[in-house]
């Protein structure tokens, strides 16, 4: 689900970005921690808690949140998601949950792409 954000980093990604008002000046790497705080939210939505606080960088807390994801989605193919949560909240389908991160990820890279400053001619 994260590949597009990986691959941005890995893609030149250090480039610069603008920094713009949505995300309190912190550019690129604001942007990726609100999408890994989000991950951590819709996986919760399938029965699923990220644990956090072990990363001690934003690549290792990419790595880590991306076999979380991996491990929910094997986990809830095999054993099933529950109807409802613990609360008695409703639960997403895996239809609906990878539909949404997927969503997000794009939404968030076009959004740095968006930004990119242009460094010696290239985007």
């Amino acid at each position: 689900m994260l590949a597009g954000i990986g691959r941005g980093r890995a893609g030149g990604y250090g480039q610069r970005v603008t920094q713009g008002t949505a995300w309190r000046g912190t550019g690129a790497g604001g942007i990726i921690q609100h999408v890994l705080d989000g991950d951590g939210g819709y996986l919760s939505r399938i029965g699923w808690k990220l644990k956090q606080g072990q990363a001690n960088n934003l690549d290792e807390e990419l790595a880590q949140t991306r076999q979380a994801i991996l491990n929910a989605l094997e986990s809830a193919v095999r054993d099933g998601i529950p109807a409802q949560g613990p609360r008695g909240g409703s639960r997403w389908t895996l239809r609906y949950y990878v539909r949404r991160v997927a969503w997000h990820v794009l939404d968030h890279v076009w959004e740095i792409e968006d930004r990119m400053i242009e460094v010696d001619g290239d985007r």
